[in-house]
């Protein structure tokens, strides 16, 4: 059960990201985010409406509130670093957010061990080299692997801040609801703050209708990622499901090579790679 939750968890996120990435290049990203979460969050609403997930209000929803405020900083960095590109080199970068329970855990005492450390060298060659350093043709954007590294570490406090929301599966849906509604409350304040200093909500020719299938989508598939990620972290060892559901790069990488042909240097190629096998060795270490 935890493999086939953590993989279906890769799925969706990997799915999600491309979709959010594509939709970033021709709508306003913080659009695409307010947007597909608002679907997300009224879906929620009628989950939560129908289990009778309000019982489960308390004290750990605050937790949920927390992710909240941190999700849309890091969604929108995430698809503003899609945007710019290659998906193939932001995408596995993005997985250093594993690099967040690391850092909590060394708060709490805990000590790396060899293969986590082997992991945060290998992790940092990654990000260095999938930056394409000037050896010919062009290089990634540094904007787009300084918001990746943001989007990263936004995750890993969402990934960290969600599980402690709830304590069981309806509980989950109503952590996710307030998780949803506070991402929207705060990726439409600060749209409405983008417009006021001159910045576009909508593209040329008004709000993309047919688009909104897509929009839709990404936000479902986010938020359903997260809750099978919870699933399966708490269905077997944690350090299995965040192996699994890190392996999600590779969906969106496949993804935007089959539907945008993509084509990476070789050394940004290495450097995403890089950085992706170190945050599996972070994982299991």
């Amino acid at each position: 059960m935890t493999a086939f939750f953590a993989l279906t968890t890769s799925l969706l996120w990997g799915l999600a990201d491309f979709g959010g990435g594509l939709l970033a290049r021709r709508t306003p990203a913080l659009t695409v985010v307010v947007v597909s979460q608002a679907v997300a969050a009224a879906v929620l609403g009628a989950i939560v409406l129908a289990t009778g997930g309000w019982a489960e209000a308390g004290p750990r929803l605050w937790f949920a509130f927390a992710a909240g405020l941190v999700g849309p900083v890091a969604l929108l960095s995430f698809y503003q670093a899609l945007a710019l590109g290659p998906m193939g080199v932001v995408s596995p970068l993005a997985t250093l957010s594993v690099a967040v329970p690391l850092g909590v855990g060394l708060a709490l005492g805990e000590r790396p061990g060899l293969l986590q450390a082997a992991g945060i060298a290998v992790a940092v060659t990654g990000v260095v080299l999938a930056g394409g350093p000037q050896l010919g043709g062009a290089a990634v954007q540094r904007r787009a692997i300084l918001l990746t590294l943001v989007a990263a570490l936004g995750f890993g406090t969402v990934f960290a801040l969600i599980t402690e929301a709830s304590e069981n599966v309806t509980g989950l849906f109503l952590a996710l609801f307030v998780q949803r509604l506070t991402n929207v409350a705060v990726g439409g304040a600060a749209l409405a703050v983008s417009v006021r200093r001159g910045g576009t909500a909508l593209p040329e020719g008004g709000f993309p209708w047919a688009s909104l299938p897509a929009l839709a989508f990404v936000g479902l598939a986010d938020v359903a990622a997260n809750g099978t990620y919870a699933v399966a972290a708490r269905s077997g060892p944690v350090t299995v499901a965040a192996v699994l559901a890190s392996l999600y790069p590779v969906v969106t990488a496949l993804a935007a090579r089959g539907f945008l042909s993509e084509r990476l240097r070789a050394i940004q190629a290495a450097g995403a790679g890089l950085a992706l096998l170190g945050t599996l060795l972070l994982a299991t270490g």
